[in-house]
């Protein structure tokens, strides 16, 4: 088994039935927190994504599910546990005799994490889908990229941000409900619909007369001059978000900006000129000139980094955002916890027999 872990959830039980993605993302989560995570893998499966951080903190289990015998000692696994993820489309589990029903009859506090992108139920729900399908429907990506077409903000929106956070934010409601009254339930989490309510500040700003359809038009899609991203002398970019006048003062004196800015950025009509006249004095400077000087001040100026180069910035040194872990330099757990601080554990390397994590579990 894996370290004891002393984080705020330390003597949870959590069983994973092993996926990609959102799934894993937030069996991560739990295991970070300190929940005891077994994952519950095909025999010989192996992941079509590389997974030695989000798979981090739990041990591996083989179980052939279609096996009467190995079906049953999961389901006796499930017995002892406190909650279930699993990330498979509707009725998959129903078929092979660990769907909700059959669980929490057995263990009736089990909370039964549901993780995929269309839901249990709808029209979609029993089809192939992806990322770039759920938040397309969602109204996100629709609103993310240049003027001229939509570009998938990687799979950061839907699969982690409306999917795994919110079936984690879920199963944590329904632990809580559990350990009071005694009865779980299946927390049915889709990524169209946590999508959807990360879209809750847009449909705000709609519904004041704030949001224009197009792309690139809006205040924090790129479209206002003072939050954008600007290419510097070396080639490299730095992101600029000064929202606020006085912020924006402190960015206009620095670069040189003519005071007349100052009333041209209140108006959405001149924000075009305005950006190209910003980016005609960012490009004159080198991009570590432009951090020198702004970088440590309110102007609200960073450098774009890339994931190498994230892990190396100072503050993020300095808040230890990233670990060290079995050679991989990686996400820190988070958030932080002042009173059951949380610690990245190692994947164990070896499989778990199946018949001994069941006798851990039950004894």
């Amino acid at each position: 088994m894996t370290k004891p872990a002393t984080g705020p959830l330390a003597g949870l039980r959590v069983v994973e039935f092993v996926g990609l993605g959102p799934a894993p993302f937030a069996a991560m989560q739990f295991a970070d927190m300190g929940a005891d995570v077994i994952r519950i893998a095909r025999p010989e499966a192996t992941p079509k994504i590389p997974d030695p951080i989000s798979g981090r903190g739990r041990p591996t289990v083989e179980a052939d599910l279609k096996d009467p015998v190995q079906a049953e000692m999961v389901r006796t696994l499930c017995d002892s546990a406190d909650a279930l993820i699993e990330g498979f489309r509707p009725a998959v589990m129903e078929r092979l005799g660990l769907g909700p029903d059959v669980l929490l009859e057995r263990n009736p506090r089990l909370v039964y994490g549901r993780m995929t992108g269309w839901g249990q139920t709808g029209p979609l729900a029993t089809h192939a889908g992806h990322d770039i399908n759920y938040i397309a429907i969602s109204g996100a990506l629709a609103a993310i990229g240049p003027a001229g077409h939509p570009v998938p903000p990687l799979n950061l929106v839907g699969d982690f941000g409306g999917g795994a956070m919110f079936l984690v934010s879920g199963m944590l409601a329904a632990l809580l409900s559990a350990q009071r009254t005694g009865t779980g339930q299946v927390v049915d989490a889709a990524i169209c619909d946590g999508t959807v309510q990360l879209m809750t500040m847009a449909h705000d700003l709609a519904s004041a007369g704030q949001w224009q359809p197009q792309r690139a038009a809006n205040l924090l899609d790129g479209g206002a001059p003072y939050y954008s991203t600007y290419e510097c002398a070396d080639g490299r970019h730095i992101a600029i978000g000064p929202i606020e006048p006085q912020f924006f003062e402190l960015f206009r004196q620095a670069i040189g900006l003519d005071d007349t800015a100052n009333a041209l950025r209140a108006v959405r009509h001149n924000w075009p000129a305005l950006k190209d006249e910003i980016a005609a004095l960012i490009i004159r400077r080198p991009s570590s000139e432009w951090l020198a000087l702004l970088e440590h001040s309110d102007a609200c100026v960073s450098p774009v980094l890339d994931l190498h180069e994230a892990a190396q910035h100072p503050h993020l040194i300095a808040r230890k955002s990233f670990v060290q872990l079995n050679g991989l330099t990686q996400p820190a757990p988070t958030p932080r916890f002042s009173g059951t601080p949380t610690e990245a554990r190692a994947r164990p390397q070896d499989v778990l027999p199946l018949a001994e994590a069941v006798r851990a579990w039950s004894g």
